[in-house]
């Protein structure tokens, strides 16, 4: 049955941050709030808990899994980010970008070596990660028979309970989806219109 950390959504408690990170480490798969809506995430090379995540979601490799990083040094550890995609990598907003992978993420987490890479706004999920000190892989909250995200934590737990290992409330955090953009290639395109404007960018939809 899973945990449930009740945390305030902009001055999260340090003890519960812990104790959810040590949650991940320990291969655990989490529900979190991000600054567009609730995600499902785990470590990097939690490979159980990977296939978790794909099955709660009815996924397969065939899904863009994001990596949701601190900053912009992080990604560059583990995604290509030429000068270009750099200058959109800044743009403030709930955005998600598909850029070419390195060797340091596994093959088992890319779609033809390619992965999405976030840095989330939102305060909870900063401070998980930092809490961490490495990135996680997530994806959108929003399960096969749903038209969208779930967005309160005691549904959450009501659906998820016996799926998951930690559900992190701080509150409604939306339904909107980022947005999300494909950098690999020649003019960066648009695979979802979500949170993030497209105001900032020239691109092509898909």
């Amino acid at each position: 049955m899973a945990q449930f950390f009740a945390v305030h959504p902009t001055h999260p408690q340090a003890r519960l941050v812990r104790r959810a990170a040590d949650i991940v480490r320990a291969g655990g798969l989490i529900a979190y709030p991000t600054d567009s809506c609730y995600a499902l995430g785990c470590g990097l090379g939690a490979g159980k808990a990977l296939e978790r995540l794909r099955r709660v979601r009815h996924i397969d490799e065939r899904h863009h899994l994001t990596l949701m990083c601190r900053d912009l040094a992080e990604i560059a550890n583990y995604a290509i980010v030429g000068d270009a995609a750099y200058r959109f990598l800044k743009t403030p907003g709930s955005y998600t970008f598909i850029l070419r992978a390195r060797r340091e993420v596994p093959r088992r987490v890319t779609r033809k070596k390619t992965i999405g890479v976030r840095v989330p706004g939102h305060p909870v999920a900063h401070a998980l990660l930092a809490e961490l000190d490495a990135p996680m892989l997530s994806a959108t909250l929003l399960l096969p028979q749903d038209a969208l995200p779930l967005s309160d934590a005691r549904e959450i737990r009501e659906r998820l309970e016996h799926e998951v290992d930690l559900i992190i409330d701080a509150g409604s955090c939306g339904t909107e989806p980022s947005t999300v953009i494909d950098l690999t290639g020649e003019q960066p395109s648009v695979l979802r219109k979500g949170k993030g404007s497209l105001a900032p960018f020239v691109v092509e939809s898909v």
